[in-house]
């Protein structure tokens, strides 16, 4: 079964030795200059995803508009992404210890948040990756997710149940 990663969470890359990225920092942000009218009636957010290199040799990599999906809410609504003012890795070479940070700019509607879902397919030396997903929410910390801690969104919030999802793959405990 494939399970999706939370914000936050690093995922390797078999095919590429070393080579890792995730999704994390998603945050609250104030729409961009010159975009207040495009994001009436949405709450603007940004999400930061970065590209490790722990391997010996450098990685040819792509990250543009089109590589990165971004969903939100328990019906998966597309987000509006705003392409114009998001910051992406644009076939740069990352040299072994060294990373690359994309920043993209999204908004969707205010009840929608506590759900979002990125998807990232990265091309590397000219070939795809497969597409990785993670989860996560405005107001949902990454620390709380790790922790189990309860957040805000009560027993059916998204923290709550990816925490007993992730609980529940692990298998009972030794004190079981």
């Amino acid at each position: 079964m494939y399970e999706p990663n939370v914000v936050g969470d690093w995922q390797e890359y078999d095919e590429h030795a070393g080579l890792r990225v995730r999704v994390h920092r998603l945050e609250r942000a104030e729409p961009p200059r010159g975009r207040d009218e495009a994001a009436e009636g949405l709450t603007y957010f940004r999400l930061r995803v970065t590209v490790e290199n722990r391997g010996p040799r450098r990685f040819g990599v792509h990250l543009e508009d089109g590589q990165i999906d971004v969903r939100v809410g328990p019906d998966g609504e597309g987000a509006f992404v705003d392409w114009r003012n998001s910051q992406f890795i644009e076939g740069y070479d990352i040299y072994p210890l060294r990373r690359a940070t994309a920043v993209l700019y999204a908004a969707g509607p205010e009840n929608t948040l506590s759900q979002i879902d990125v998807q990232v397919q990265l091309r590397v030396d000219d070939e795809w990756t497969e597409r990785r997903l993670w989860t996560g929410g405005i107001g949902v910390y990454e620390e709380s997710v790790v922790a189990g801690v309860h957040t805000a969104g009560g027993a059916g919030g998204l923290a709550h149940q990816i925490s007993n999802f992730l609980r529940d793959q692990a298998g009972p405990g030794p004190a079981d």
